[in-house]
């Protein structure tokens, strides 16, 4: 493979100023923002988080549970929806979008799945990603997949895709491998991040932070942690202990980077069976010889099939819960899933928990794409409200 199709840590940003300490440039401005495999919105609840203005100009998913969580958390009407993509024409809003969001289905590149890649027309599915970037011409675009999508067929397929968005796109093609550990979040999450300018761009991505919290802390019903609040039965998450002290005494509002997570308890649904747990917990079968897991610091991979309980490798198991004073073996709720993928509690759940589930496993760690805006300073592509 070509020396500028490879992935290299050359490409992030270590001699910078630090991601979390940059200022945006032109806070009032507008982003008009468009997304498609919008999911339950990441990049939405990112500038909801920045607290960044920001104007849906299209979104849209096939699944109708996730128009239905999305419609309820942001502003959006059916004229501004498409539900498959084949069918969606986005000449009208060429010169309308500063900033285009997507991640294509990406169980064809998944090491999960069977890897069919450009075999199983889910694969293809960029095409139509990369046909919308060529006729609403954005001036940046995002795209987000498994790094399986990276390595697949020996890099040849994202050789074809690398090439899609800078020949027929006509796009300054950036990628890189972010994994959300590094970027404040207690979860082993690798994707490619492939970012594209219409315009010849310097970027370098945004360089890892020490990681300061556990799964523990994003739990519902655990108060075994250096964070938790005993008055306010709440954990106070803050990078900055001075800002934590002074969200505590009610002085101050929580930034981007705060989780205020009340503690409440865990319904007995979500724990495990005798029988089940002991299957959980057996020392493996032909496929997995070794035992599995439970209480990790760091969660494994939230992946779409979470409601599926017994994939070795891919649940998360825990032992926790203070409030009924016993610890029995449960798997995460979806608020906890929600938690873990950068979503704070204002999140709306508005489906079954199983579709919870999914959406919560298909959707990108806001955290990682904070640090991107925060690395691009996104505002130098939005506009005046006048412009509007």
């Amino acid at each position: 493979m070509q020396k500028s199709m490879q992935n290299s840590q050359e490409n992030i940003d270590f001699q910078g100023t630090p991601w979390a300490e940059r200022s945006f440039s032109y806070p009032n401005r507008i982003i008009r923002l468009a997304t498609s495999f919008s999911g339950i919105g990441a990049i939405e609840y990112a500038f909801k988080r920045l607290r960044l203005h920001s104007q849906i100009i299209f979104a849209g998913d096939i699944d109708p549970n996730c128009k239905k969580t999305y419609f309820a958390n942001y502003n959006i009407s059916e004229e501004q929806w498409h539900t498959d993509i084949h069918n969606f024409n986005a000449k009208p809003y060429r010169g309308k979008v500063d900033l285009f969001v997507g991640g294509a289905p990406c169980q064809a590149f998944s090491i999960v799945g069977e890897q069919r890649g450009f075999n199983d027309t889910r694969g293809t599915l960029f095409r139509e990603f990369a046909r919308v970037v060529k006729e609403c011409q954005p001036k940046i675009f995002i795209f987000e997949n498994v790094q399986g999508l990276f390595k697949h067929d020996q890099g040849r397929t994202w050789e074809v895709i690398y090439n899609t968005f800078k020949d027929y796109c006509g796009y300054d093609v950036h990628y890189q491998l972010l994994n959300a550990r590094d970027y404040g979040i207690p979860q082993t999450r690798e994707r490619l991040f492939c970012i594209g300018f219409r315009k010849k761009t310097k970027f370098k991505y945004p360089a890892p932070i020490p990681l300061k919290y556990k799964m523990y802390d994003f739990l519902e019903d655990c108060t075994n942690s250096s964070y938790y609040e005993y008055e306010r039965k709440s954990k106070i998450l803050s990078p900055n202990e001075e800002h934590r002290q002074a969200l505590i005494k009610g002085l101050v509002t929580e930034n981007f980077n705060d989780f205020i997570f009340p503690i409440k308890e865990v319904e007995d649904k979500f724990y495990l069976s005798e029988k089940v747990a002991k299957y959980v917990l057996c020392t493996g079968t032909k496929t997995f010889k070794t035992q599995i897991k439970t209480d990790l610091d760091i969660a494994r991979p939230l992946l779409q099939s979470m409601h599926k309980m017994h994939r070795a490798g891919v649940d998360n198991y825990v032992t926790f819960n203070k409030s009924k004073g016993i610890g029995g073996l449960r798997k995460l709720t979806p608020r906890e899933c929600l938690r873990l993928m950068g979503f704070k509690d204002d999140f709306k759940l508005v489906v079954s928990n199983t579709s919870a589930y999914m959406e919560a496993g298909n959707s990108i760690v806001v955290d990682v794409l904070i640090a991107i805006l925060k690395q691009l300073d996104i505002t130098k592509y939005g506009i005046n409200r006048n412009e509007k």
